[in-house]
């Protein structure tokens, strides 16, 4: 399969996205043009350790010393306190404004490492190197990292943007069911804000990408890429509106994370239910039929994702979205859907229609 670049046009900030398919042996090079330092640390889930010491090879094969920082799996690592261990890192290193950091692994490791290069001497390099669907379709694009408070998720973080995101499609081969499942969830936002043409193709290829059909996974990682390219070119830092779009869902997710402790779903589950609960919710408000939420459910479950929710304290969950980083004031904001394909942010979403989806969607289970 031929390789294939897609570029992330921000002034002085642009970048490359490399989507490849076993080429693991060329990463030395895409790094090396893209890093003018001597040192990098590799940050790494332990799940993915035979990638990240390949690219720990490969990039000291271009005259790159790198340390090489392998963590526990899990959401639990985005925090403040592991963070600081990475800063110890870079400090031990030791690092200068030129060092990179490059993240391997899924949005955990991408967030982390990614807000630890944003703030380590004001700003350092960082690359990403995705190995889970989610990460590879959206959070290693765009710029946003952060870490978790326990009382609200990612709410500690910063816009810093890579230097290059490298994508081999092969590394999903041996990625688990349910990780793989989960970055479905994001696939399937985007053809809901953006695209119903690609919603279509997802429905008529819903076996071909479950069997992760290499051209299918192909497709849906460009164009995942292409769409969430073309919204943080127009609004890089959320001060239009426009990328907002992009959180479809997830103020009902980031809140089901939270009340699951970060540990119950993963956020791609989170993220399938909350869509669901944001579909009935513009539903309810007049602005979509039914057909449109029914529709995004048949997905969902052809997916095997969740489309209902456990029984979550109710009043727990309202004060988790309150918090939510889109609310003004306390008060609620959404983004809602009009039709397949378009989305808009609403103000002033009343409590107790978001109450009412709530129960219909524990009531549904």
């Amino acid at each position: 399969m031929q390789p294939t670049t897609l570029r992330v046009n921000l002034g002085p900030r642009s970048y490359d996205i490399a989507i490849v398919h076993d080429a693991m042996d060329e990463i030395g090079a895409f790094i090396r043009q893209r890093s003018k330092g001597s040192s990098a640390l590799v940050v790494a889930d332990r799940n993915v350790a035979t990638a990240a010491m390949e690219i720990v090879d490969a990039i000291m094969a271009h005259g790159i010393c790198a340390r090489l920082v392998m963590l526990p799996p899990g959401e639990g690592q985005k925090a403040l306190e592991v963070a600081a261990s990475l800063f110890d890192e870079l400090i031990d290193l030791p690092a200068d404004r030129k060092t990179l950091v490059i993240a391997v692994g899924g949005g955990v490791i991408g967030d982390l490492a990614g807000f630890v290069a944003a703030t380590y001497a004001r700003g350092i390099p960082l690359l990403m190197a995705p190995t889970t669907l989610l990460a590879m379709v959206d959070s290693s694009v765009g710029g946003k990292v952060a870490v978790n408070h326990p009382k609200a998720k990612n709410m500690i973080g910063v816009f810093h943007q890579p230097v290059g995101v490298w994508i081999d499609t092969a590394l999903l081969s041996t990625l688990p069911d349910r990780e793989y499942r989960s970055g479905l969830a994001e696939v399937v936002k985007y053809g809901v804000i953006l695209d119903p043409e690609f919603f279509a193709f997802l429905e008529a290829n819903a076996g071909r990408i479950l069997e992760r059909d290499a051209e299918a996974v192909r497709h849906i990682v460009r164009r995942s890429c292409e769409l969430k390219a073309d919204v943080v070119e127009k609004d890089e830092r959320e001060e239009t509106g426009l990328r907002a779009v992009l959180n479809y869902g997830h103020t009902f997710a980031h809140a089901f994370e939270t009340a699951g402790g970060y540990g119950a779903w993963l956020h791609g589950e989170a993220v399938a239910a909350g869509m669901v609960c944001a579909s009935r919710l513009a539903e309810r408000l007049g602005m979509i039929p039914r057909e449109v939420s029914e529709r995004q459910i048949r997905l969902l479950n052809a997916f095997s994702l969740p489309t209902t929710t456990p029984t979550w304290d109710e009043q727990q969950l309202l004060t988790t979205m309150r918090a939510d980083k889109k609310s003004v004031a306390g008060k609620l904001r959404f983004i809602l859907p009009t039709r397949l394909g378009e989305v808009k942010l609403v103000d002033g979403v009343a409590e107790e229609e978001v109450v009412e989806v709530l129960r219909a969607a524990r009531q549904a289970e």
